[in-house]
């Protein structure tokens, strides 16, 4: 996969649709082999490539620094999990696998309100479905969680009076992010893994038809 090719839009696309249940990368790989990028288009395309295939490993890095960031303050622990929870629902997979474990849970012991919390149907046109899916999470559209934590959680930072230190807390998580992202040389194991999904993406595309 060229990752030169890849703008800052499908990055981010791709990052909202590919599967985040998968398990993070071994520790000894992702501090295995580190050299500095040779251009500012290897940078750009090795950032991009890191981003991408340590994506779960940068997020519990990044929750790890806020939850060190806030030891001694549960309230603001609690926001910063009520954050990132806000943001895990924008990811289509994780909504979707949320939605389900939750009705899943729920029809043990109400059958007619997990039916209740089933999506809506979606609309056919001439024949096949309509490739626009919206997604919902427990009968709800999803921007209604996304809301509802990301209120809640700007509540809890507001009463913990934590504003600052989620602020450098946060720099300090993305500067350890990029950093790593950028000096982290791309194995064949994250070359071959890009291709998949990217198949995958074209597979997905094309039995929609």
């Amino acid at each position: 996969m060229d990752w030169s090719a890849v703008t800052a839009e499908d990055l981010v696309d791709a990052l909202r649709e590919v599967d985040w249940s998968t398990p993070p990368r071994p520790v000894p790989e992702f501090f295995s082999r580190f050299t500095v990028p040779r251009s500012y288009s290897k940078w750009t395309s090795r950032l991009k490539c890191n981003l991408y295939y340590y994506r779960t490993n940068y997020f519990i890095l990044i929750m790890f620094i806020l939850g060190m960031g806030f030891l001694w303050k549960p309230v603001a622990i609690v926001a910063a999990f009520m954050t990132g929870l806000s943001i895990a629902f924008l990811n289509d997979s994780f909504a979707v696998t949320f939605n389900e474990k939750v009705t899943r849970t729920v029809r043990q012991f109400s059958p007619h309100l997990a039916a209740k919390m089933r999506p809506p149907i979606t609309p056919v046109l001439r024949g096949r479905p309509s490739s626009k899916r919206s997604i919902h999470i427990c009968g709800r559209p999803r921007w209604v969680f996304v809301l509802f934590f990301s209120a809640v959680s700007c509540i809890l930072w507001l009463t913990s009076c934590s504003l600052l230190t989620v602020l450098w807390a946060l720099l300090i998580a993305l500067f350890a992010t990029v950093l790593h992202a950028s000096f982290r040389t791309p194995n064949l194991k994250a070359r071959l893994n890009t291709f998949r999904e990217e198949f995958r993406a074209v597979w997905r595309n094309y039995s929609e038809l």
